[in-house]
């Protein structure tokens, strides 16, 4: 047992609630209690079941703000303000903040980790290559670095996204890498696989190219499945004709989708981490991956690598795949043995580690942090 207690926020859409709920769980087999601080859209009935499921947490839901849903800052520094207020109330040892604008707020007396998942001047850098950022963004960005030079410590998921965050924020030093952990939603098999195609995703965010697959789909001769949402939290739509859109599943959808192993592609130009292309990993589907710098960092000599923005590439490497099962299921498995390295209990042992630093760091002279 280590008798600390740990604020987390986190929120109901997309990969920060998968990644809070794994180490959420991860950390509570160790024996820390967990307050674990929901943020912007209400949970579903299924998310609040899971959150309170997990053992030795307490699950708050508040209707605090997304900085990224927000008009401006003094919605997100308020925000903030109210994590301090909770971490305080329920007399946290350490906070780890999953949205690191929210440390640019008043600090709540204890150690505060910030984690960088993304954000919206690092993501319009790839989106929009050689455009100054957008004027009602430039708060964003501003509250960002605020934040993360405020915090005790800064966590990136990727060595890659590390070194860019580092650079495009001006940090003192470089944010420490903790790779993201996923529990497999399904055991690699060694029947066939089938003749299919996935990708997984925000398929209205320009960054993951759904375009470009789509594009791709229509010059196959096997069907190309789609998940994900096509339109976004502002509006942003996509128009894809060929790819066989499957819309938002949930994880027993996406375990049956990928007990198939089917191919398994992400065209994206940017990805911090990428939960979905473990989630395809650790299921020991061959997976064509952009060749960008975080997916070699985390699966070269485990994928098919293809230019970002070449369709025949990876049209190409699809039909190679499909063509030749030997390698597909040599590719698979060793998709599966990579994705060993990146579980929720390595997450957490990572975690914890900088906890117990950060509280060293703060405790009084003569006295033991937890």
């Amino acid at each position: 047992m280590t008798g600390m207690r740990v604020l987390l926020t986190t929120d109901t859409i997309g990969g920060v609630w998968q990644y809070s709920i794994d180490l959420a769980i991860a950390l509570s087999a160790q024996g820390v209690e967990i307050v674990l601080v929901q943020m912007g859209p209400p949970p579903s009935d299924m998310q609040r079941a899971e959150a309170s499921a997990i053992a030795g947490t307490i699950f708050v839901e508040t209707d605090l703000p997304l900085d990224w849903l927000s008009d401006g800052p003094a919605p997100v520094l308020a925000a903030g303000a109210e994590i301090s207020r909770l971490s305080r109330s329920y007399a946290v040892d350490v906070v780890q903040l999953n949205m690191p604008t929210l440390a640019a707020a008043a600090p709540p007396g204890v150690p505060v980790l910030a984690v960088t998942h993304g954000c919206v001047s690092t993501w319009w850098h790839h989106a929009r290559p050689g455009t100054p950022l957008d004027r009602g963004f430039r708060w964003h960005r501003a509250l960002t670095k605020e934040g993360l030079h405020a915090a005790d410590r800064v966590v990136a998921p990727s060595a890659g996204y590390a070194r860019f965050v580092g650079r495009h924020y001006g940090l003192r030093q470089t944010p420490t890498v903790v790779h993201n952990g996923r529990s497999p939603l399904v055991t690699p098999k060694q029947q066939p696989a089938q003749d299919c195609v996935l990708t997984v995703g925000r398929l209205w965010d320009s960054v993951k190219g759904a375009e470009l697959l789509d594009e791709v789909a229509g010059a196959l001769t096997v069907p190309f499945h789609a998940a994900g949402a096509a339109r976004g939290p502002h509006g942003e739509t996509v128009r894809l004709t060929n790819m066989h859109l499957l819309g938002q599943l949930d994880s027993d959808a996406l375990a049956r989708r990928l007990a198939a192993r089917p191919i398994f592609v992400s065209a994206a130009c940017f990805e911090p981490f990428g939960l979905a292309v473990l989630e395809a990993a650790a299921a020991g589907c061959a997976l064509v991956l952009a060749d960008i710098p975080v997916f070699r960092e985390l699966w070269d000599g485990a994928a098919l690598f293809v230019p970002p923005c070449e369709a025949d590439a990876y049209r190409a490497a699809i039909e190679q795949l499909i063509g030749d099962l030997p390698l597909r299921g040599q590719l698979g498995d060793a998709a599966a043995e990579r994705a060993l390295r990146y579980t929720p209990a390595r997450m957490a042992d990572a975690m914890l580690i900088l906890y117990r630093q950060l509280l060293s760091e703060r405790a009084p002279a003569g006295k033991v942090a937890a």
